[in-house]
């Protein structure tokens, strides 16, 4: 749809269309660089390395991560590497194989608790990083692509780990104490918040 003569749309719409994409794109990137600002001076700078600093220096320090964080895109934008793609397969993978299911169960199992979350959690970015570091980087022996488990990549094997994440949070939630009772009131409420039910009627 690039390009109207292919899609046999007039040139107003493909304006429209292109204008949408800009659109989408500028607003996720200001809003990932509002996220690294905020990082980077409040939560690294604030509340680590100087905590006395004044909120003038703390919005100075926000707007020069920004700039360093625009400069970096900008680079690599007009300097891309070859591992992009494979860099953000994995990046995805890691975030299943540790995050997602400690989300996942922390919603909508009001029994899941802190050691079965971060058991979970441990076991699945450990297994992980193992097959990323070994077939990926070749280290813990290396191996080509007819050492895979069960044949799937590296950038594949997220899925896999967050299996095992699920499997072993679910296991060591049984095993250990429940969350208080206003932690399971906590997961209630944000599965069906109050007065959601008036509200239905």
């Amino acid at each position: 749809m690039a390009n109207p003569e292919i899609a046999g749309l007039p040139n107003w719409v493909i304006a429209l269309v292109a204008a949408g994409a800009l659109a989408a794109a500028l607003s996720t990137a200001a809003g990932l660089l509002l996220v690294i600002s905020a990082s980077v001076s409040h939560d690294l700078i604030k509340k680590m390395i100087k905590p006395d600093i004044s909120e003038k220096g703390e919005l100075v320090a926000a707007r020069l991560s920004a700039v360093v964080a625009v400069c970096v895109a900008g680079y690599f934008g007009i300097n891309p590497p070859d591992f992009v793609a494979a860099t953000v397969a994995l990046a995805f993978g890691l975030a299943a194989a540790s995050f997602f299911p400690a989300i996942i169960l922390g919603i909508f199992t009001k029994k899941m608790n802190k050691e079965g979350a971060i058991s979970g959690m441990v076991v699945g970015i450990v297994v992980m990083l193992f097959y990323m570091l070994k077939f990926k980087f070749d280290w813990f022996g290396g191996g080509t692509k007819e050492d895979w488990w069960f044949g799937i990549s590296p950038e594949g094997f997220g899925t896999v780990a967050m299996i095992l994440n699920f499997t072993v949070s679910i296991i060591i939630s049984k095993f250990t104490p429940e969350p208080p009772k206003e932690v399971q009131e906590i997961v209630a409420n944000i599965r069906i918040p109050s007065g959601a039910g008036n509200a239905t009627h």
